[in-house]
């Protein structure tokens, strides 16, 4: 956006000002928010006008409204200025009852659906003014989690909940629990009155999975054994798999923690599966130089602390196709 000596004469607070005249469409407003008068801002806007080459805002009627060239710029202008109160956020002591902080959070639907309930309550109680973003993080092709990697070095999110234990070791990692599998029907189905091995590869099966392959860690188990399933739907989450087993013939072998929390409400029941399924181990992980950051590290020790004392079997698995 600036070149190097642009950028050594620039006063942040430029940003700011864009910022403000951006989010309320008028000057006045806007320098009543930010304590200034509208002359200022307004020379201010000028200075950013010159250093951007561009109006950025034309005068309406009823304010100001942006170019096209500062409508490209605000996602880019927001970033940097959540980036930089979190910097000195962090210069402060941390204080979980008094912090005023975001966190992001990355996981799949499946573990994200089973942490929050408990980290919610949590927060509410011991540190109201803390806010949290769950962002949906997914497989890379065979089951890798680099993006999760990816999106940790990018400081996109400040802490991954993912179900491996590929973890490099310039990141750390903390096991909250292990998962198994459960598989998940609607009430009077007939797999309910016969669970066996022959009745689970009859019936028909829905399979958790983004890109739409069917095949999963289930039809590998299978396959030792010489035996072979029925996938005729795939959905893309967890929640979404509840909703339709409940209304069809349709099976799905599903976390077994999900399933306890969230399938009462679809009338869903669940067994044990009639064949060995793995077992899975879900790790939290933050770059070991963000962990350096009291409040991140704080939150990282607090999902450990709840999974452990709420879920003591585990949360969700490793995969998403099941």
């Amino acid at each position: 956006m600036l070149n190097e000596i642009d950028l050594s004469r620039t006063d942040l607070n430029l940003l700011v000002l864009f910022d403000a005249v951006l989010g309320e469409g008028h000057v006045g407003r806007a320098a009543d928010r930010l304590n200034l008068t509208p002359s200022a801002v307004s020379h201010g806007l000028g200075r950013l006008r010159r250093l951007l080459n561009d109006p950025l805002f034309l005068r309406t009627p009823k304010g100001v409204v942006p170019t096209a060239r500062a409508t490209e710029l605000a996602a880019p202008i927001a970033e940097v200025l959540a980036r930089v109160r979190s910097v000195m956020a962090t210069a402060a002591p941390f204080d979980s009852a008094t912090a005023m902080r975001r966190f992001a959070i990355g996981a799949p639907d499946g573990v994200s659906a089973v942490i929050l309930r408990p980290l919610l309550a949590e927060l509410s109680r011991i540190a109201p003014r803390i806010d949290v973003g769950v962002r949906q993080i997914l497989p890379s092709p065979a089951r890798v989690w680099r993006s999760a990697i990816v999106d940790l070095e990018a400081h996109a999110i400040d802490i991954a909940i993912i179900p491996s234990d590929d973890i490099p070791p310039r990141f750390e990692k903390r096991c909250i629990y292990e998962e198994d599998f459960v598989i998940a029907m609607r009430p009077g189905h007939p797999f309910a009155r016969d669970p066996s091995l022959e009745r689970y590869c009859s019936v028909q099966h829905l399979v958790v999975s983004d890109s739409g392959d069917p095949y999963g860690f289930v039809d590998e188990q299978l396959a030792k054994q010489g035996r072979a399933r029925r996938v005729a739907l795939t959905v893309p989450n967890f929640m979404f798999a509840l909703a339709v087993i409940a209304e069809t013939d349709l099976i799905s072998a599903l976390p077994r923690r999900f399933v306890a929390m969230h399938a009462a409400r679809f009338g869903v029941l669940s067994l044990d599966a009639p064949l060995p399924l793995p077992g899975f181990r879900l790790n939290a992980v933050a770059p070991k130089v963000a962990m350096m950051d009291a409040g991140v590290a704080w939150l990282f020790d607090l999902l450990a602390e709840q999974t452990a004392q709420k879920h003591p079997s585990g949360l969700p698995a490793r995969s998403r196709q099941s």
